[in-house]
């Protein structure tokens, strides 16, 4: 039951986290529990529930990928996605709330250097290169 808890804490400060980036936006277009969040339509992280398991799908950039699942246990080719540009983040308590955050961030401003160029320098206008793009390393 605590771990169970522990899983709804961790996925309300994750989704909280999530809606603290710039024009983030969350949906439910599959099902009432695979929370899709986006930003200006495109998306930059999926959280859902496989198997009692909690996953967090993110963005990430083909190199830092594969690096990313030989440090980390938790981190593997992303559930339902393209393995080549997402991970899939297992949220089971072990990976620190710090790296979980900086994944984000990664997907986030990955995502954001995507949009076409009026959304993005929009974007950039409204809040500043620095909050859009921390963690972005490509």
């Amino acid at each position: 039951m605590e771990s169970e808890k522990g899983a709804i804490l961790d996925s309300t400060a994750l989704k909280k986290y999530l809606l603290l980036k710039p024009e983030a936006e969350e949906y439910y277009p599959f099902d009432d529990h695979t929370a899709v969040f986006k930003v200006q339509g495109k998306m930059f992280a999926l959280l859902v529930k496989k198997q009692g398991q909690l996953l967090l799908n993110l963005k990430c950039a083909p190199d830092h990928a594969i690096e990313l699942r030989d440090i980390f246990p938790e981190v593997i080719p992303a559930y339902h996605m393209n393995k080549r540009h997402w991970n899939s983040v297992i949220l089971d308590g072990d990976l620190p709330m710090g790296e979980i955050e900086r994944l984000i961030d990664h997907s986030y401003g990955l995502v954001v250097k995507g949009l076409k160029k009026s959304i993005r320098d929009g974007l950039e206008v409204r809040y500043g290169k620095p909050s859009l793009y921390v963690g972005s390393y490509s």
